[in-house]
Formats: C-alpha cells, sequence, structure tokens
C-alpha cells in the first residue's frame, strides 16, 4: 500500500494527508483538519483541540520524526494557511475528511481499506507487538470502558506514547524499504 502511495496519481497533499493519518492515528477528519496553530514543531507535538475531537476532550499527538518530515514537506505548500492540508479548490479549506478514501479507492483499494482502517492497523499491529493496551487507546483518543476510571484518570502518557510512536512510524518506514528492496531485486 505505501509504496502505490508513493507512486500514485494523487495530489502530494493528499499523498501527505494519508501518510500524516497513518502516522499519528488519528480519525480521517481529525487528520484533515490539522491547523498549523495546533502544532508545536518545537515540542513535537500536535495539540488538538477538544472541539475537533470525537469525546469532545483536547488530543496531544507525540510527532515522529517522519512526522515532522511530513509537515516540512507542507510548509512551502500551506504554511502561510491556516490549515496543513488545504482543499484544492479553495485553499482556505481544509481537505474533506474524505480525500484520502477517496484516494485509496482509485490506488485500487476500493471494498478492501478505508482511511479510518489505517487506524485499526496500527491498534492490530501495536497490540501483536506487546505495547500495553491502555497506551494504545489514549493514542487513538478512546474513552475507557471503566466509565469510573475514565472520570478519575486524565493520564497522556506522553512518554510512553512517544515511544510507541516513534516504533510505530521506524516500523512503517522499515515496511516501505523493505518492499523496494524486494522489488528492486525482483526486477533485476
Amino acid at each position: 500500500f505505501l509504496v502505490k502511495l508513493a507512486y500514485a496519481n494523487i495530489t502530494l497533499t493528499t499523498k501527505c494527508l494519508i501518510e500524516w493519518q497513518l502516522h499519528t492515528m488519528v480519525r480521517p477528519g481529525e487528520a484533515a483538519g490539522t491547523k498549523w496553530s495546533e502544532i508545536r514543531i518545537e515540542d513535537a507535538l500536535w495539540v488538538i483541540p477538544a472541539l475537533r475531537m470525537k469525546k469532545n476532550k483536547a488530543h496531544s499527538v507525540p510527532l515522529t520524526k517522519h512526522c515532522l518530515f511530513l509537515l516540512s514537506v507542507m510548509r512551502p505548500i500551506s504554511g502561510h494557511l491556516e490549515y496543513v492540508f488545504p482543499a484544492d479548490r479553495n485553499p482556505k479549506r481544509h481537505a474533506s475528511s474524505q480525500a484520502a478514501n477517496v484516494a485509496i479507492k482509485r490506488m485500487g483499494y476500493k471494498n478492501k481499506l478505508v482511511a479510518h482502517g489505517l487506524r485499526s492497523l496500527a491498534s492490530t499491529t501495536l497490540n501483536e507487538q506487546g505495547f500495553r493496551p491502555d497506551i494504545i487507546e489514549v493514542a487513538l483518543a478512546h474513552g475507557d470502558l471503566d466509565k469510573v476510571r475514565e472520570s478519575y484518570s486524565h493520564a497522556e502518557f506522553l512518554t510512553q506514547r512517544r515511544e510507541m510512536m516513534d516504533w510505530w512510524s521506524s516500523h512503517i518506514e522499515a515496511l516501505i524499504s523493505k518492499k523496494e528492496r524486494a522489488d528492486g531485486i525482483n526486477e533485476i
């Protein structure tokens, strides 16, 4: 999927949006609506305000090296605008929350993958790798099934999540390199 994404005939903004969503594990609408004002480069942190979150609770996302790279790619395109991922037709608005789904379908993944499924992929992989389920759930901005614990615990686990997110981004990048190497060997 990621190798296909790299060579897909879609806009650079949409490619970066899909990668951003994959690396940050956020919902499609949260990714599409990313504002430059929410990004704290010096802290490598993205703070999504409560108004934009499903649970109406602010959510902090530790940014990996690859996330910071994606922002550096987008800065010349949208750094002077409000949104990191501007809409094609009206750059004063953000990309559609469906932009990633449309691109994924065009890439040949219709009925196989949707943008929201990238979160499931992250959760499954991180759980299989032995990361703490409560840390994964906080990263996904899910509520706690135990409503009493949820009302008392406001832990963000930023240190643990940063470690997990760094592993996740490195894992994604390693998969791309491995696939490209394998394809290169097969072409020789």
